[in-house]
């Protein structure tokens, strides 16, 4: 039987990637997106299994939409601060989408049909206050299936090792090299191990979030011609490789043995930035069994209706390692540039995170005089 027919019918792309074992997120959330059914569709059309969010998309979904007003009406009175009224409303929308992945989440024994929430942006360079937080939005979820964001920065690393031993379900955010990779799976394994080590049930669950086409825009000006739009995907596929490798390991297969949950990678950032590139090009260049790929909406629906599998990412890397040297040659030197990333993208969410409770703060203001 053809893999890419069923019922007589010709599969789509996204069913296809599914089958193939990666599972396709949505890179978006807003009241709108639950309350018309859209979320339902995409689920039910183009096999979407689970959703990210960070600040500069409710920023967005709260700033561009009344659908949240209700809420703030309801909710500021009763709570003590702007960013405890963000967290009331993002909790709303979030729990909500987690009920409707419970079938994946069920299904797939919760490796996947998962929703994801960030802690504060300006807990990036605090372990403890990144813990508290996580702990505590940990503590106020009703659904088995949000994960905690938590950047991977310097002191976000310690931060996912405490969280994980203390059974907060972690998505470690904001990755972009190899070695940050690497940093993230050793937090989440030495987390899991404390457990054991602690007669504690090692399963907890975590995935570990590597933004790629943000390499592609940080090099466009200075990337030649024949090695644009490839960095990225280089450096992806180093990172796929570092991914199998870890899982061969013995250390690995010793914490499998005992019942520790494999850390998943989760392909963000896959919206194509380049109105010249393909607008599927990140979708079909990481497909990858075991991973996770969370794309924007306008990405997801272009690959539903014209996106192609061209092959699986090879576990060795591929040609990776010649793609790096020619962008070495090109004076391009990748090491440093993903530290930039790092601190470019945590100082990013800050920005967001400023604006986003400058709007709340705002409606909710808006609201109580509108109500006088």
């Amino acid at each position: 039987m053809d893999p890419r027919i069923e019922n007589g019918q010709a599969k789509k792309p996204t069913r296809r990637l599914q089958d193939l074992g990666q599972s396709l997120w949505l890179d978006n959330i807003d009241r709108k997106l639950l309350k018309s059914g859209k979320l339902q569709s995409y689920i039910d059309d183009f096999s979407v299994t689970g959703l990210t969010s960070n600040p500069t998309i409710f920023d967005k979904a709260i700033g561009e939409s009344d659908a949240y007003d209700a809420a703030i009406r309801k909710a500021a009175p009763q709570t003590r601060s702007t960013e405890a009224l963000f967290f009331e409303l993002a909790l709303q929308d979030l729990t909500t989408a987690a009920k409707l992945f419970e079938p994946a989440f069920e299904a797939s024994h919760a490796m996947d049909g998962w929703a994801s929430l960030e802690v504060s942006p300006l807990l990036a360079d605090e372990t403890a206050g990144s813990v508290n937080a996580a702990v505590d939005l940990h503590s106020r979820v009703k659904s088995p299936n949000l994960f905690i964001k938590i950047p991977g920065t310097a002191a976000g690393m310690p931060a996912i090792e405490e969280a994980i031993f203390r059974g907060v379900p972690i998505n470690v955010t904001l990755l972009f090299s190899r070695e940050q990779y690497l940093a993230a799976a050793g937090a989440y394994q030495r987390g899991v191990q404390r457990r054991l080590d602690a007669g504690l049930d090692p399963r907890v669950h975590s995935v570990a979030s590597l933004f790629v086409s943000r390499w592609d825009v940080a090099v466009a000006k200075q990337a030649p011609t024949e090695l644009k739009n490839k960095l990225g995907i280089a450096v992806s596929q180093q990172v796929y490789r570092a991914y199998c490798e870890l899982h061969d390991s013995s250390r690995w297969r010793a914490l499998s043995s005992q019942g520790a949950l494999k850390q998943k990678l989760l392909w963000a950032s896959t919206g194509t930035k380049d109105p010249q590139a393909s607008d599927t090009l990140y979708i079909e260049a990481l497909a990858a069994p075991d991973t996770i790929n969370t794309m924007p909406d306008k990405t997801l629906l272009a690959f539903a209706d014209h996106g192609k599998l061209r092959g699986v990412m090879p576990r060795d890397g591929g040609d990776s390692q010649e793609v790096l040297a020619a962008f070495a040659a090109a004076g391009i030197e990748t090491a440093a540039l993903s530290e930039r990333l790092l601190k470019e993208g945590t100082e990013a969410f800050a920005k967001s995170w400023h604006e986003l409770m400058h709007r709340v703060a705002d409606k909710a203001k808006h609201l109580k005089a509108s109500a006088a």
